[in-house]
């Protein structure tokens, strides 16, 4: 077998190796969402800066309201407004098992101007700085387009018959005798 034909094989199975890798990745991410709610969050402000920075990538896992504790990171999704996620400065309990929430941005000098009244938050499990960036340009229609022709390209060279290499025989094939 040629050495280029041998790296080139190498090569298709590390890229289907690194394809494959991908989508476990999202199955295990789908039933995470699914089955225990946990999901994705992206920080577009500085306000938890210098624990979460502008542009992370935060896992969150949704949870009863009256489970929170003062120092936890929540997200609290607010009607008609983008959901706000900050530290917890304290912890109330309210009527119908709901619970009375203040917090306040760890680069903010005060609390928000009003407690937050919720029945469930999503509490931040951890965080990847600037990866907010990067599934961000994901969304771009060319960025999708481009990554679907490129894998595509890579499957298809992966799995494209090849002859056999010249002078190699089959094992199974008779061998012919020598006269």
């Amino acid at each position: 077998m040629s050495q280029s034909n041998n790296r080139g094989g190498r090569l298709g199975n590390a890229l289907l190796n690194i394809a494959a890798l991908g989508g476990t990745v999202c199955i295990i991410l789908v039933i995470l969402a699914f089955f225990f709610q946990i999901t994705l969050i992206m920080f577009k402000t500085g306000s938890m800066g210098p624990t979460i920075p502008a542009g992370s990538l935060a896992v969150v896992k949704e949870i009863p309201a009256l489970e929170v504790h003062v120092g936890d990171i929540v997200t609290i999704d607010r009607p008609s407004a983008l959901p706000v996620t900050h530290r917890v400065t304290s912890v109330t309990p309210a009527a119908g098992g709901a619970a009375k929430i203040t917090m306040r941005g760890d680069a903010n000098p005060t609390d928000d101007p009003l407690p937050y009244e919720v029945q469930t938050v999503r509490i931040v499990l951890w965080s990847v700085p600037e990866l907010a960036y990067t599934v961000n340009a994901a969304n771009n229609p060319l960025v999708l387009g481009s990554l679907t022709v490129v894998m595509a390209v890579v499957v298809t060279w992966a799995f494209w018959p090849r002859e056999k290499p010249r002078g190699r025989r089959n094992e199974s094939e008779p061998q012919e005798a020598a006269t």
